[in-house]
């Protein structure tokens, strides 16, 4: 069972998340917070999985709140929830230790796989807000420069490396290539090490630059 905590100051978004999460046998909704202070207490209290934070609250916001629970429980999951234009909080909530970045208008299906996957240990992002990310740290180079082939990539590593780059997660990505979910998780481990990448953010980047 995975233990999920909403944070959200809006009870409509919270009601809608918990009726989504309660569709889901596997997932139990453990507590609500309304303001981030709320939540870094439930979290203390609750010791919830996975918790998903909206990042625009009075008070403390989403992004001080992850801080905040990771720097006391860093194997809690905070799945940062975004609105599409909101890239002023996504940036900062990455360095803040968010695992991953849904938008709220995403589908109910993606949603529920997000927290699936975060609590797992992967990294969701949302394709669009992923490919943003991709985009904007792509176009602050002031200069174009030719990146040659990284060295020491197996075939099968470039595959996934160019399927990351374009948003996928492990499970979309063992599907496209007709591999298991673990032997894709192998791969994404060993490029991360090959190419010294902190995060799946940083390894779509170096992606999105080979091509």
């Amino acid at each position: 069972m995975i233990r999920v905590l909403l944070v959200d100051d809006q009870h409509l978004v919270r009601a809608g998340l918990r009726m989504l999460c309660e569709t889901d046998a596997a997932l139990e909704v453990v507590g609500e917070a309304s303001t981030g202070t709320e939540g870094v207490r439930l979290v203390e209290q609750l010791c919830p999985d996975v918790v998903l934070m909206d990042l625009r609250m009075p008070g403390m916001d989403g992004i001080r709140a992850t801080a905040t629970i990771l720097a006391a429980r860093p194997q809690t999951r905070v799945l940062a929830l975004t609105t599409f234009d909101d890239d002023d909080h996504l940036y900062p909530a990455l360095a803040a230790g968010a695992c991953g970045f849904l938008v709220k208008d995403a589908s109910p299906a993606d949603l529920l796989r997000g927290i699936h996957r975060a609590a797992e240990g992967d990294r969701p992002f949302s394709p669009e807000v992923l490919r943003r990310v991709v985009d904007t740290a792509l176009s602050a180079r002031a200069t174009p420069v030719d990146h040659p082939a990284l060295p020491g990539l197996t075939a099968r590593e470039a595959q996934v490396l160019a399927l990351v780059a374009d948003g996928l997660g492990n499970a979309e990505i063992a599907t496209r290539l007709h591999l298991g979910i673990t032997t894709v998780k192998t791969h994404v481990t060993n490029l991360m090490a090959k190419t010294g990448s902190a995060n799946r953010v940083q390894l779509a980047v170096l992606g999105a630059r080979q091509r």
